[in-house]
Protein backbone atom coordinates (compact mmCIF):
# COMPACT_ATOMS: atom_id res chain seq x y z
CA UNK A 1 0.00 0.00 0.00
CA UNK A 2 3.04 2.41 1.10
CA UNK A 3 4.09 1.90 -2.53
CA UNK A 4 1.45 2.35 -4.41
CA UNK A 5 0.84 5.53 -2.54
CA UNK A 6 4.25 7.07 -2.62
CA UNK A 7 3.91 6.42 -6.90
CA UNK A 8 4.56 10.04 -8.67
CA UNK A 9 0.53 11.06 -8.39
CA UNK A 10 1.46 13.32 -11.58
CA UNK A 11 2.16 10.71 -13.72
CA UNK A 12 -0.80 9.01 -12.33
CA UNK A 13 -3.30 11.13 -12.60
CA UNK A 14 -2.46 12.11 -16.44
CA UNK A 15 -1.97 8.84 -17.39
CA UNK A 16 -5.58 7.73 -16.28
CA UNK A 17 -6.68 10.96 -17.79
CA UNK A 18 -5.35 10.36 -21.40
CA UNK A 19 -6.22 6.72 -21.61
CA UNK A 20 -10.49 7.64 -20.73
CA UNK A 21 -9.89 10.43 -23.02
CA UNK A 22 -8.72 8.42 -25.67
CA UNK A 23 -11.54 6.22 -25.06
CA UNK A 24 -14.27 8.60 -25.56
CA UNK A 25 -12.45 10.03 -28.88
CA UNK A 26 -11.90 6.52 -30.54
CA UNK A 27 -15.74 6.21 -29.85
CA UNK A 28 -16.51 9.53 -31.13
CA UNK A 29 -14.15 8.94 -34.28
CA UNK A 30 -15.48 6.12 -34.92
CA UNK A 31 -18.85 5.32 -34.47
CA UNK A 32 -19.74 6.22 -37.85
CA UNK A 33 -17.55 3.81 -39.52
CA UNK A 34 -18.83 0.89 -36.55
CA UNK A 35 -22.33 1.08 -37.82
CA UNK A 36 -21.48 0.99 -41.38
CA UNK A 37 -19.07 -1.81 -41.23
CA UNK A 38 -20.01 -3.81 -38.37
CA UNK A 39 -23.39 -2.54 -37.82
CA UNK A 40 -22.66 -1.58 -34.14
CA UNK A 41 -21.70 2.05 -33.56
CA UNK A 42 -20.16 1.00 -30.47
CA UNK A 43 -18.20 -1.92 -31.63
CA UNK A 44 -14.84 0.32 -31.51
CA UNK A 45 -15.65 1.94 -28.00
CA UNK A 46 -16.20 -1.48 -26.79
CA UNK A 47 -13.05 -3.31 -27.92
CA UNK A 48 -11.26 0.40 -27.09
CA UNK A 49 -12.53 -0.10 -23.78
CA UNK A 50 -11.70 -3.48 -22.81
CA UNK A 51 -8.12 -2.90 -23.87
CA UNK A 52 -7.96 0.33 -21.44
CA UNK A 53 -9.38 -2.06 -18.67
CA UNK A 54 -6.99 -4.23 -19.18
CA UNK A 55 -4.21 -2.37 -19.94
CA UNK A 56 -4.67 -0.63 -16.21
CA UNK A 57 -4.99 -3.44 -14.65
CA UNK A 58 -1.65 -4.33 -16.47
CA UNK A 59 -0.22 -1.20 -15.20
CA UNK A 60 -1.38 -1.39 -11.35
CA UNK A 61 0.10 -4.88 -11.32
CA UNK A 62 3.51 -3.28 -12.92
CA UNK A 63 3.40 -0.69 -10.48
CA UNK A 64 3.64 -2.61 -7.57
CA UNK A 65 6.35 -4.99 -9.32
CA UNK A 66 10.03 -4.18 -8.22
CA UNK A 67 11.31 -2.86 -11.13
CA UNK A 68 14.38 -5.03 -10.82
CA UNK A 69 12.64 -7.65 -11.88
CA UNK A 70 12.62 -6.61 -15.21
CA UNK A 71 16.19 -6.23 -15.35
CA UNK A 72 16.53 -10.16 -14.70
CA UNK A 73 14.58 -10.81 -17.21
CA UNK A 74 16.04 -8.33 -20.11
CA UNK A 75 17.74 -11.09 -21.71
CA UNK A 76 14.51 -13.46 -21.68
CA UNK A 77 12.17 -10.98 -23.21
CA UNK A 78 14.97 -9.86 -25.55
CA UNK A 79 14.74 -13.40 -27.31
CA UNK A 80 11.22 -13.78 -26.81
CA UNK A 81 11.10 -10.91 -28.63
CA UNK A 82 12.60 -11.61 -31.41
CA UNK A 83 11.18 -14.52 -31.86
CA UNK A 84 7.71 -12.64 -31.98
CA UNK A 85 8.85 -10.02 -34.18
CA UNK A 86 9.78 -13.52 -36.60
CA UNK A 87 6.51 -15.24 -36.26
CA UNK A 88 4.42 -12.48 -37.61
CA UNK A 89 6.28 -14.42 -40.98
CA UNK A 90 4.39 -17.73 -39.98
CA UNK A 91 1.61 -19.13 -42.07
CA UNK A 92 -1.89 -19.42 -39.93
CA UNK A 93 -0.04 -17.43 -37.13
CA UNK A 94 1.29 -14.00 -38.90
CA UNK A 95 -1.84 -11.57 -40.30
CA UNK A 96 -1.46 -8.91 -42.81
CA UNK A 97 -3.40 -5.44 -43.45
CA UNK A 98 -2.91 -2.76 -45.91
CA UNK A 99 -0.29 -4.56 -47.41
CA UNK A 100 2.17 -5.14 -44.32
CA UNK A 101 2.60 -8.47 -42.07
CA UNK A 102 3.00 -7.20 -38.59
CA UNK A 103 0.52 -9.07 -36.16
CA UNK A 104 0.15 -12.21 -34.73
CA UNK A 105 -3.32 -13.83 -34.82
CA UNK A 106 -4.66 -14.75 -31.79
CA UNK A 107 -8.55 -15.57 -30.53
CA UNK A 108 -10.77 -12.25 -30.69
CA UNK A 109 -7.02 -10.35 -30.87
CA UNK A 110 -4.12 -9.48 -33.27
CA UNK A 111 -1.22 -8.31 -31.30
CA UNK A 112 1.86 -6.50 -32.99
CA UNK A 113 5.05 -7.79 -31.45
CA UNK A 114 7.14 -4.60 -32.18
CA UNK A 115 4.91 -2.60 -29.69
CA UNK A 116 6.36 -5.13 -26.73
CA UNK A 117 9.28 -5.16 -28.40
CA UNK A 118 10.06 -1.72 -27.72
CA UNK A 119 9.41 -2.19 -24.39
CA UNK A 120 12.06 -4.99 -24.29
CA UNK A 121 14.41 -2.95 -25.87
CA UNK A 122 14.31 -0.79 -23.30
CA UNK A 123 14.78 -3.32 -20.50
CA UNK A 124 17.71 -4.65 -22.50
CA UNK A 125 20.00 -1.73 -22.88
CA UNK A 126 18.79 0.05 -19.69
CA UNK A 127 20.20 -3.49 -18.44
CA UNK A 128 23.59 -4.19 -20.31
CA UNK A 129 24.27 -0.39 -20.62
CA UNK A 130 24.40 -0.58 -16.26
CA UNK A 131 26.22 -4.16 -16.48
CA UNK A 132 29.07 -3.00 -18.80
CA UNK A 133 29.48 1.04 -17.63
CA UNK A 134 32.74 0.90 -16.95
CA UNK A 135 33.18 -0.58 -20.98
CA UNK A 136 30.27 1.18 -22.89
CA UNK A 137 33.13 3.52 -24.67
CA UNK A 138 35.12 0.58 -26.06
CA UNK A 139 33.87 -0.01 -29.61
CA UNK A 140 33.88 -3.68 -29.41
CA UNK A 141 32.04 -4.20 -26.01
CA UNK A 142 29.89 -1.14 -25.66
CA UNK A 143 29.22 -0.32 -29.01
CA UNK A 144 28.94 -3.05 -31.58
CA UNK A 145 26.86 -5.68 -29.26
CA UNK A 146 23.84 -3.35 -29.58
CA UNK A 147 24.18 -2.65 -33.08
CA UNK A 148 24.10 -6.23 -34.13
CA UNK A 149 21.06 -6.74 -31.91
CA UNK A 150 19.35 -3.27 -33.58
CA UNK A 151 20.45 -4.72 -37.04
CA UNK A 152 18.50 -8.15 -36.73
CA UNK A 153 15.29 -6.38 -35.33
CA UNK A 154 15.36 -3.22 -37.90
CA UNK A 155 15.39 -6.24 -40.59
CA UNK A 156 12.53 -7.82 -39.28
CA UNK A 157 11.13 -4.79 -38.86
CA UNK A 158 11.76 -3.50 -42.55
CA UNK A 159 10.37 -6.98 -43.83
CA UNK A 160 7.05 -6.11 -42.01
CA UNK A 161 6.97 -2.58 -43.97
CA UNK A 162 7.15 -1.04 -40.24
CA UNK A 163 9.21 1.61 -41.16
CA UNK A 164 7.87 4.18 -38.48
CA UNK A 165 9.07 1.41 -35.85
CA UNK A 166 12.17 0.85 -37.19
CA UNK A 167 13.15 4.52 -37.12
CA UNK A 168 11.52 4.56 -33.61
CA UNK A 169 14.31 1.85 -32.01
CA UNK A 170 17.01 3.56 -33.74
CA UNK A 171 16.45 6.86 -32.17
CA UNK A 172 15.97 4.97 -28.68
CA UNK A 173 18.73 2.98 -28.80
CA UNK A 174 21.12 5.79 -29.82
CA UNK A 175 19.99 8.06 -27.38
CA UNK A 176 19.59 5.92 -24.47
CA UNK A 177 23.58 4.53 -24.98
CA UNK A 178 24.71 8.11 -25.63
CA UNK A 179 23.08 8.81 -22.46
CA UNK A 180 24.74 5.40 -20.85
CA UNK A 181 28.55 6.68 -21.59
CA UNK A 182 29.03 5.41 -25.25
CA UNK A 183 31.39 7.64 -27.17
CA UNK A 184 28.94 10.17 -29.21
CA UNK A 185 31.52 9.84 -32.74
CA UNK A 186 31.06 5.88 -32.98
CA UNK A 187 26.56 7.30 -33.11
CA UNK A 188 27.98 9.37 -35.96
CA UNK A 189 29.33 6.83 -37.49
CA UNK A 190 26.99 4.84 -37.81
CA UNK A 191 24.50 7.13 -38.80
CA UNK A 192 26.74 8.18 -41.71
CA UNK A 193 27.11 4.36 -42.78
CA UNK A 194 23.64 3.85 -42.63
CA UNK A 195 22.51 6.91 -44.28
CA UNK A 196 22.31 6.17 -47.47
CA UNK A 197 20.92 2.53 -46.65
CA UNK A 198 17.96 4.16 -44.86
CA UNK A 199 17.54 6.33 -48.02
CA UNK A 200 17.98 3.68 -50.60
CA UNK A 201 15.19 1.86 -48.71
CA UNK A 202 12.73 4.82 -48.64
CA UNK A 203 13.73 5.51 -52.40
CA UNK A 204 13.33 1.26 -52.74
CA UNK A 205 9.77 1.26 -52.42
CA UNK A 206 6.94 3.07 -54.55
CA UNK A 207 4.67 3.09 -51.16
CA UNK A 208 7.58 5.60 -49.26
CA UNK A 209 8.52 7.37 -52.30
CA UNK A 210 4.72 8.72 -52.51
CA UNK A 211 4.71 9.68 -49.07
CA UNK A 212 7.90 11.43 -48.74
CA UNK A 213 6.03 13.06 -52.52
CA UNK A 214 2.85 13.66 -50.55
CA UNK A 215 4.61 15.02 -47.32
CA UNK A 216 6.65 18.24 -50.11
CA UNK A 217 3.34 19.06 -51.68
CA UNK A 218 0.18 17.43 -50.86
CA UNK A 219 -1.56 19.69 -53.52
CA UNK A 220 0.16 18.14 -56.41
CA UNK A 221 -2.29 14.95 -56.31
CA UNK A 222 -4.93 15.51 -53.71
CA UNK A 223 -7.25 12.87 -54.26
CA UNK A 224 -4.65 10.09 -53.88
CA UNK A 225 -1.32 10.55 -51.98
CA UNK A 226 -2.24 14.16 -50.63
CA UNK A 227 -5.98 13.35 -49.67
CA UNK A 228 -5.24 12.75 -45.92
CA UNK A 229 -3.49 15.24 -44.72
CA UNK A 230 -5.25 17.82 -46.43
CA UNK A 231 -8.11 16.25 -45.18
CA UNK A 232 -6.43 16.65 -41.51
CA UNK A 233 -5.57 20.63 -42.64
CA UNK A 234 -9.16 20.52 -43.17
CA UNK A 235 -10.20 19.22 -39.72
CA UNK A 236 -7.86 21.55 -37.52
CA UNK A 237 -9.02 24.31 -40.47
CA UNK A 238 -12.73 23.35 -39.34
CA UNK A 239 -12.15 23.26 -35.79
CA UNK A 240 -10.69 26.65 -34.94
CA UNK A 241 -10.00 27.48 -31.69
CA UNK A 242 -12.73 25.95 -29.70
CA UNK A 243 -13.61 23.16 -31.91
CA UNK A 244 -16.86 22.37 -33.73
CA UNK A 245 -18.21 20.37 -30.94
CA UNK A 246 -17.47 16.67 -29.34
CA UNK A 247 -19.28 14.67 -32.10
CA UNK A 248 -19.72 16.70 -34.34
CA UNK A 249 -16.88 16.44 -36.28
CA UNK A 250 -17.04 16.21 -40.54
CA UNK A 251 -14.08 15.06 -41.75
CA UNK A 252 -14.65 11.37 -39.93
CA UNK A 253 -17.45 10.77 -41.91
CA UNK A 254 -15.43 9.04 -44.74
CA UNK A 255 -13.26 11.78 -45.33
CA UNK A 256 -10.06 11.44 -43.28
CA UNK A 257 -8.99 7.94 -44.01
CA UNK A 258 -8.00 6.10 -40.35
CA UNK A 259 -9.79 8.71 -38.01
CA UNK A 260 -9.30 6.54 -34.92
CA UNK A 261 -6.15 5.65 -35.28
CA UNK A 262 -3.33 7.48 -37.10
CA UNK A 263 -5.26 10.50 -37.65
CA UNK A 264 -6.94 10.91 -33.97
CA UNK A 265 -5.10 14.15 -33.23
CA UNK A 266 -6.47 15.82 -36.38
CA UNK A 267 -10.33 14.62 -34.88
CA UNK A 268 -9.83 16.52 -31.81
CA UNK A 269 -8.33 19.34 -33.24
CA UNK A 270 -11.25 19.53 -35.40
CA UNK A 271 -14.38 18.21 -32.63
CA UNK A 272 -12.59 20.50 -29.75
CA UNK A 273 -10.28 23.20 -31.18
CA UNK A 274 -7.10 24.32 -31.00
CA UNK A 275 -7.07 24.98 -27.19
CA UNK A 276 -7.39 21.38 -26.55
CA UNK A 277 -4.86 20.25 -29.18
CA UNK A 278 -2.68 22.64 -27.00
CA UNK A 279 -3.74 21.03 -23.97
CA UNK A 280 -3.29 17.79 -25.60
CA UNK A 281 0.57 18.18 -26.14
CA UNK A 282 0.94 20.09 -22.93
CA UNK A 283 -0.22 16.80 -20.69
CA UNK A 284 1.85 14.55 -23.17
CA UNK A 285 5.30 16.92 -22.56
CA UNK A 286 4.32 17.45 -18.83
CA UNK A 287 3.89 13.13 -18.67
CA UNK A 288 7.28 12.71 -20.16
CA UNK A 289 8.70 15.52 -18.05
CA UNK A 290 7.91 13.91 -15.06
CA UNK A 291 9.34 10.98 -16.40
CA UNK A 292 12.56 12.02 -16.73
CA UNK A 293 12.60 14.01 -12.96
CA UNK A 294 11.66 9.86 -12.10
CA UNK A 295 14.76 9.10 -14.34
CA UNK A 296 16.99 11.94 -12.26
CA UNK A 297 15.91 10.59 -8.87
CA UNK A 298 16.60 6.70 -9.68
CA UNK A 299 17.88 4.58 -7.16
CA UNK A 300 20.41 2.88 -9.51
CA UNK A 301 21.74 3.15 -12.83
CA UNK A 302 18.72 0.27 -14.27
CA UNK A 303 16.40 2.87 -13.22
CA UNK A 304 17.47 5.60 -14.80
CA UNK A 305 18.22 4.31 -17.55
CA UNK A 306 14.64 2.27 -17.85
CA UNK A 307 12.58 5.32 -16.57
CA UNK A 308 14.74 7.83 -19.38
CA UNK A 309 14.39 5.08 -22.14
CA UNK A 310 10.28 4.50 -21.45
CA UNK A 311 9.81 8.68 -20.95
CA UNK A 312 11.98 8.77 -24.35
CA UNK A 313 9.94 6.51 -26.09
CA UNK A 314 6.61 7.37 -25.32
CA UNK A 315 7.50 11.51 -26.41
CA UNK A 316 8.97 10.50 -29.31
CA UNK A 317 5.81 8.49 -30.38
CA UNK A 318 3.72 11.05 -29.48
CA UNK A 319 5.86 13.86 -30.95
CA UNK A 320 5.83 11.79 -34.42
CA UNK A 321 2.12 11.06 -34.60
CA UNK A 322 1.03 14.51 -33.98
CA UNK A 323 4.04 15.63 -36.55
CA UNK A 324 2.57 13.77 -39.19
CA UNK A 325 -1.02 14.68 -38.35
CA UNK A 326 -0.08 18.14 -39.11
CA UNK A 327 2.12 18.08 -42.21
CA UNK A 328 5.58 18.55 -40.19
CA UNK A 329 7.05 15.00 -40.98
CA UNK A 330 6.36 12.17 -43.73
CA UNK A 331 3.80 10.06 -42.79
CA UNK A 332 5.12 6.64 -40.96
CA UNK A 333 2.19 5.05 -39.79
CA UNK A 334 2.44 5.27 -36.14
CA UNK A 335 -0.57 6.03 -33.32
CA UNK A 336 -0.43 8.48 -30.83
CA UNK A 337 0.26 6.44 -27.18
CA UNK A 338 -3.13 6.36 -24.79
CA UNK A 339 -5.33 7.87 -27.36
CA UNK A 340 -5.26 5.76 -30.95
CA UNK A 341 -7.24 3.04 -31.06
CA UNK A 342 -5.57 -0.55 -30.68
CA UNK A 343 -4.86 -2.80 -28.20
CA UNK A 344 -0.74 -3.46 -28.55
CA UNK A 345 0.04 -0.28 -28.33
CA UNK A 346 -2.19 0.37 -24.98
CA UNK A 347 -1.49 -2.52 -23.19
CA UNK A 348 2.30 -1.87 -23.65
CA UNK A 349 2.33 1.85 -23.03
CA UNK A 350 0.20 1.48 -20.07
CA UNK A 351 2.20 -1.44 -18.47
CA UNK A 352 5.45 0.76 -19.45
CA UNK A 353 3.98 3.58 -17.18
CA UNK A 354 3.48 1.41 -14.63
CA UNK A 355 6.97 0.08 -14.03
CA UNK A 356 8.01 4.13 -14.09
CA UNK A 357 5.44 4.28 -11.57
CA UNK A 358 7.27 1.47 -9.58
CA UNK A 359 10.86 3.37 -10.33
CA UNK A 360 9.25 6.26 -9.22
CA UNK A 361 7.88 4.92 -6.03
CA UNK A 362 10.97 3.59 -4.77
CA UNK A 363 13.52 5.51 -2.29
CA UNK A 364 15.13 7.97 -4.35
CA UNK A 365 19.12 7.90 -5.09
CA UNK A 366 21.15 8.62 -1.70
CA UNK A 367 17.83 8.67 0.11
CA UNK A 368 16.61 11.71 -0.64
CA UNK A 369 12.67 12.30 -0.94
Amino acid sequence: MSRRLTADPTLLILTVALTCFGVLMVYSASSIMALRDYGDGFYFLKRQGSYALIGLSLMVAAMHIDYHLWRRLAFVLLIVSTLLLAAVFLPGIGLSAGGAARWIRLPGFSFQPSEAAKVALIFYLAHSATRKEDRLKDFRYGFVPYMLVLAVWLLLLLAQRDLGGAVIMTLVTGTMLLVAGTRWRYLFLSVATAGPLFVYMILSEEYRRKRILAFLDPWDDPLNTGFQIIQSWMGFGLGGWFGAGLGEGQQKLFYLPEAHTDFIFSVIGEELGFIVALLLIGMFLTLVLRGLQIARRAQDGFGRLCAFGISLLLGLQAFANMAVVMGLVPNKGLVLPLISYGGSSLLCTLFSLGVLLNISAQPAAGGQP
